[in-house]
């Protein structure tokens, strides 16, 4: 076996396409033949982000998610997002203490054995990873450390040199370039692969790439000709579209080139087939091959970003008004300096062009995330230097900007995991309880979630399976028959326990 695969449908792809919307009973339904279908690696939705979406909008555990995964996938090591020790990263911070609390946790339930850190800026390999990733080996998780493209003025050749020697410097485990725009062409690819492959030196180099301009599985193929190993890519209908490419096609298009993979291609149709079923069943998305797109290089706004602005605008009945959000994306992105279209920085943007869209003015509302960007919070490579200086001498001119330099001052205290109890509620709760209520900064969102029960089953996706197993549930009934055309089929029901199935 020559080429690997890290699979990213339960994560990046779900993300892409579902808006992170994929529920426990989902996964349950596929995991096991994932773990036994031969990935390197499967990601998985361990991210305090994900963890807000599980909580609030799905109304299910998200230690429950993560139980499961790791007992249906105990054999295929697990990798997700991860990089910091806050729980809260967009709102109040919390103490370091339940960011090493968390990793660890996830680190014990088995779910997650690989931290994948994105390393957007320089500023964050110098300030933040010395102390984080430490932690992270300690707890004894592999590092994967992403340098992540983007196409402006100011990202060259040099930069992303140097960003991989940053990189390299850490001694991770691996080092991904991460394509979150889908703006990587074959010739592009072609520059700059092998700048990262000698700047890493002896460290496996990955490539993670997004389908949204449709040249992702040209440049996959690419990437096996300049040596790469390590393709993540999903699963349909978790796959194309605004997420990884196909692994069913990338997996064909690498033997035909020569190289050999060990997948089971059965098995990975067969959990094809049943997310195809479920997204049906809950109308949800279907991943297809894009045709070019040149406004993606314009906007930049990865998958995911795009997927959750979808969902937000149609919360609060914007959805026509989508194309307007992402020209003045455009326009924002422009005006901060070109930052790289990722976490933190894609949702600042979006989120901004979403406010400055529905309010109707330009900036009559500044999110803090702008105006912190604006003090260079987030270091001189995030582009704050190279920011619109009209604008930026408007924000820090609010008494919002003088407020936040107040905030800024004070440092994290890191107080014990008792104290933390005691100032999130309740001194008796459990660590598990004590992340939740940390990450959601409450229990209000906690206590809707218990109320709305366990979590819903996908007891199967096959339609008469379903039927069989319904038919079971209700003695009172008989037997059911089902007819098309000339061709019928009874199920009736035994004592109310077991169903049988005759076809005339």
């Amino acid at each position: 076996m020559d080429v690997r695969i890290l699979d990213t449908t339960f994560r990046d792809g779900a993300q892409s396409l579902w808006a992170m919307a994929i529920r426990h009973g989902m996964m349950e339904q596929v995991a096991a033949d994932m773990d036994n279908a031969g990935f390197q690696y499967i990601e998985v939705p361990a991210n305090p982000i994900h963890f807000k979406k599980y909580i609030r909008d799905m109304k299910e555990n998200p230690f429950d998610v993560m139980r499961m995964l790791a007992r249906l996938m105990p054999r295929t090591p697990k990798s997700a997002m991860a990089g910091g020790l806050n729980l809260n990263p967009f709102g109040v911070p919390t103490p370091p203490v339940l960011g090493v609390l968390y990793q660890k946790a996830l680190f014990d339930i088995g779910v997650l054995n690989r931290a994948q850190v994105t390393c957007n800026t320089a500023d964050q390999m110098r300030l933040q990873l010395p102390s984080v990733l430490p932690v992270l080996k300690g707890i004894g998780f592999e590092i994967a450390m992403a340098v992540s493209y983007s196409v402006s003025p100011r990202h060259t050749d040099a930069l992303y040199a140097e960003q991989t020697r940053k990189a390299a410097s850490f001694k991770p485990n691996s080092i991904y370039l991460k394509d979150q725009g889908g703006l990587l062409t074959v010739d592009r690819l072609r520059e700059l692969m092998p700048i990262i492959q000698k700047e890493a030196g002896d460290i496996p180099v990955e490539l993670h790439s997004h389908c949204t301009t449709g040249f992702a599985p040209l440049v996959y193929a690419e990437a096996l000709k300049l040596g790469v190993k390590t393709l993540h890519c999903g699963i349909p209908p978790l796959a194309d579209g605004p997420a990884q490419p196909s692994v069913l096609e990338t997996i064909r298009n690498a033997r035909l080139m020569g190289h050999t993979v060990d997948l089971d291609d059965k098995l990975i149709q067969r959990v094809s087939d049943k997310l195809y079923a479920i997204a049906r069943q809950d109308n949800m998305p279907i991943g297809q091959p894009m045709p070019y797109d040149y406004a993606q290089y314009i906007h930049q706004i990865p998958g995911g970003v795009i997927s959750n602005l979808k969902f937000q605008l149609s919360e609060i009945g914007l959805s026509h008004r989508l194309d307007e959000v992402i020209e003045e994306c455009i326009l924002i992105r422009e005006e901060l300096g070109y930052p790289v279209m990722i976490t933190p920085f894609s949702q600042f943007v979006g989120t901004q062009a979403a406010i400055n869209v529905a309010t109707g003015e330009r900036y009559k509302v500044v999110i803090d995330e702008l105006i912190r960007f604006a003090m260079g919070t987030f270091g001189e490579d995030s582009g704050f230097t190279w920011m619109n200086q009209d604008l930026k001498d408007r924000w820090l001119d609010l008494p919002r900007a003088k407020e936040l330099a107040g905030l800024g001052q004070r440092k994290i205290e890191d107080i014990s995991l008792e104290d933390c109890r005691q100032k999130f509620g309740a001194p008796g709760i459990s660590d598990e309880d004590l992340m939740m209520r940390a990450t959601m900064g409450g229990t209000a969102e906690l206590e809707a979630m218990v109320a709305t029960g366990p979590p819903r089953s996908y007891s199967s996706t096959m339609p008469l399976v379903a039927l069989l197993d319904e038919l079971k549930k209700h003695s009172g009934v008989r037997y059911i028959q089902v007819q098309r055309g000339s061709d019928s089929i009874t199920l009736q029901n035994r004592a109310g326990s077991t169903a049988a199935a005759a076809v005339q």
